[in-house]
């Protein structure tokens, strides 16, 4: 693997593994107290599975974005691509705060709805440049689709 590449993995890696941490905090504000007295689904993860999974996808998402940055910031699809990328990163902590800092669940859940639009566009806009970028987020985009439905039937059944 070229210096280059590795440290863009590293960097792409520690910003997304940042943003994760950010919006564990936000959860962290309500997720023993104000979340568990919610009506959940019957099909709702156990707790102890969200770190794990998210700590995945943010490794994923983080070599995605780095497979895109290392094919040349300087050029223009590499910049919107990756500009479309930090926006939904943006958006993912933005959801925790939203939902747990917050305790807005109906505003999560629009704010969801937005980031799973977001993604996509991220893994359009991935895939001229490398494919291999845009099927990495295949499993985000799965469990932001998980998740939206299952902040609607939060909202739904409070």
């Amino acid at each position: 693997m070229k210096k280059g590449l590795r440290t863009k993995l590293l960097i792409a890696i520690g910003i997304c593994l940042l943003v994760g941490l950010i919006g564990s905090m936000a959860t962290q504000t309500s997720v023993s107290g104000w979340f568990e007295t919610l009506e959940k689904p019957s099909w709702n993860p156990p707790s102890w599975l969200f770190a794990p999974v998210w700590t995945l996808l943010y490794i994923l998402m983080g070599v995605a974005a780095a497979l895109v940055w290392n094919k040349g910031f300087h050029q223009k699809g590499v910049q919107k691509a990756l500009y479309i990328f930090g926006f939904q990163l943006l958006l993912n902590a933005f959801w925790s705060i939203i939902f747990f800092a917050l305790r807005a669940p109906l505003w999560a859940l629009v704010e969801i709805v937005i980031l799973f639009i977001t993604i996509i566009l991220t893994i359009k806009a991935f895939k001229p440049i490398s494919k291999t970028a845009a099927y990495l987020l295949i499993p985000y985009t799965l469990w932001i689709a998980f998740a939206t439905l299952l902040t609607l039937e939060i909202v739904r059944l409070n």
